[in-house]
């Protein structure tokens, strides 16, 4: 059941909606209030009273039931208090009946939701900058379609730019083809680090001048680029295959190339266009923006060129609800201004793109860069996390089987929900030692605990117990804590996917997680009485059905031993 909805369609405020009153809602600090809270203080202008006059006077026209069963008016507060038994019964028969769907609705209808993420460069391996947009975008990518949205992954690949003209410049004078194919993205990268060591002005004009015959369909330079292209997209696979991450579209910028001119001639027909140096640009002054640039004075495209006709490709191809795009907040100005100019040019569902924008991970050796060789790969970062892992477990169970198995699900989660677990605005530095804590905010705490909760539910089948979703008497406080918290699941991954954060998700895991440790610890289980112990096996049943749900979500396996 939904509580909070529940406790808003017993309330009658004027001017608000059932949903507008169950989003004011929220779970008190302090339990010894009341497990949940409507604060009356964002009615007063609507109702033209006092916050503490709005809470009597709501708590006086509320009638309790078999789910509700106190209300108490607080210095304009509505406190409200759940029948305990009640909601035992009623979260223990959902999560047992939806099991793997707990938590996913149909509240997106079937309407498409595009997301743009990871959008790797061709011909540059993974780096750990990568991470953020890449785990970020496919959990929203789940998260979107467990609510009942259509979500379009798509991979908008870094394949245009004088980049590709130096890559074959240096290709062509110090490139070996059997060499390139043996060391793949890296004997790739290796030739790119070259010549921008080496470059002189020569190679420079070479570089542009192949990027020339590129754009204008030279056989030779397109049948090099396109071998660089597949060596990447087989090398990003890998990657993408252990990070449990897939797209529908891998369309890049080079796709657009045909479909810029239109655009341009759409800017100049609408009167948007003016010239500025030599460059074309849309004035945004007025709007407190810098101009857009649209056309170099060289007539090269840019950037907000390829994003424009990408928007209006994706719309009508797609008709999206919202089109998400995950890109580090560096970018916050160039997508203002792009959907700005949209706005301007007439197209209403300007308004559905999202800048879903987020920090920087780095490790403790600080900032990158691809062009100086100076990189940290996602690869190495994973590889290493997976060694430690490994370790770990060799320490902590030497009897533990498939351990090569085991310790890939847990390094690799860590390394994922190192990226997921705070705020996606905030700048990460990732820890190895901090990631791979067992007793820490981790994904590898919550794993140990599906661990130790699928080890209850083992040695309980092995005697053959029964399982009840109905308590023997009101539940005590640390069984009630665990499942008001399983009961909150939905309402979190809703809130998750409204605000375009993960980390929602990642911490309900870890705090839900404390709370079964602490019921695990403090409430006997498999030694209580009969009726006692069916009760707690439905808890720990229901708590690594939840917890699973959770860590899917978010792309990170769970294993059934540590």
């Amino acid at each position: 059941m939904d509580y909070k909805a529940y406790i808003a369609q017993k309330l009658n405020i004027d001017g608000m909606s059932t949903e507008e009153v169950a989003s004011a809602i929220a779970v008190p600090p302090d339990s010894t209030m009341g497990d949940y809270a409507l604060p009356c203080f964002k009615f007063a202008k609507l109702m033209r009273k006092s916050p503490v006059m709005i809470a009597d006077a709501l708590q006086s026209d509320f009638v309790c039931d078999d789910v509700i069963n106190e209300v108490s008016a607080v210095n304009g507060y509505l406190n409200f208090r759940i029948n305990k038994a009640g909601l035992a019964r009623d979260v223990l028969a959902r999560i047992g009946a939806e099991g793997e769907k707990y938590g996913s609705s149909d509240m997106g209808a079937g309407r498409v939701i595009c997301i743009d993420y990871s959008s790797i460069n061709i011909a540059k391996p993974f780096h750990i900058g990568h991470l953020s947009t890449t785990v970020l975008g496919g959990a929203l990518y789940r998260i979107y379609n467990f609510l009942g949205y259509k979500a379009v992954g798509i991979n908008h690949l870094g394949d245009y730019g004088t980049q590709f003209g130096k890559l074959i410049s240096a290709y062509k004078k110090w490139g070996n083809r059997e060499e390139v194919e043996k060391g793949g993205i890296h004997a790739i990268n290796d030739l790119y680090v070259r010549f921008n060591n080496e470059a002189d002005e020569a190679m420079e004009a070479e570089a542009r001048e192949y990027f020339r015959l590129i754009e204008n369909g030279d056989k030779e330079a397109n049948e090099l680029f396109d071998w660089f292209k597949s060596l990447t997209l087989a090398y990003v696979q890998t990657i993408y295959e252990r990070l449990h991450i897939r797209f529908d579209s891998y369309a890049g910028e080079r796709f657009y190339t045909d479909k810029m001119a239109p655009v341009v001639e759409e800017l100049k027909e609408k009167g948007l266009l003016k010239e500025s140096n030599g460059a074309q640009i849309v004035d945004l002054e007025p709007y407190g923006m810098p101009p857009c640039l649209i056309l170099r004075s060289d007539g090269a495209s840019l950037y907000a060129t390829r994003d424009l006709a990408a928007a209006i490709y994706r719309k009508k191809t797609y008709d999206f609800y919202k089109c998400l795009y995950v890109v580090a907040y560096q970018q916050n100005l160039h997508f203002k201004q792009f959907f700005k100019v949209l706005d301007l040019m007439g197209y209403a569902w300007a308004k559905d793109l999202v800048h879903v924008a987020y920090g920087m991970v780095s490790l403790e050796d600080g900032s990158m860069s691809t062009r100086k060789g100076k990189v940290v790969w996602l690869e190495d970062v994973l590889t290493r996390c997976v060694e430690k892992a490994r370790a770990i477990l060799e320490e902590k169970n030497p009897a533990l089987e498939n351990k090569d198995k085991v310790a890939e699900i847990v390094g690799v989660g860590a390394v994922m929900f190192g990226a997921l677990y705070n705020n996606k605005i905030k700048d990460i530095t990732f820890s190895y030692d901090k990631a791979l804590n067992f007793d820490g905010e981790t994904s590898v705490y919550v794993q140990y605990t599906c661990a130790r909760a699928a080890s209850v539910l083992a040695k309980a089948q092995a005697e053959g117990v029964a399982f009840a979703n109905a308590p023997a008497g009101e539940p005590c406080e640390e069984e009630f804590a665990l499942l008001k918290a399983l009961a909150d699941f939905p309402d979190t991954v809703r809130e998750a996917a409204e605000k375009y954060e993960p980390s929602f998700i990642a911490r309900y895991a870890v705090d839900c997680a404390k709370l079964f440790n602490k019921f695990y610890f403090d409430c006997k289980i498999m030694q209580a009485e009969p009726a006692v112990r069916e009760f707690r096996l439905a808890i720990t049943r229901a708590t690594l059905t939840t917890l699973t749900n959770a860590l899917t979500l978010l792309g990170i396996g769970v294993p059934e031993k540590m």
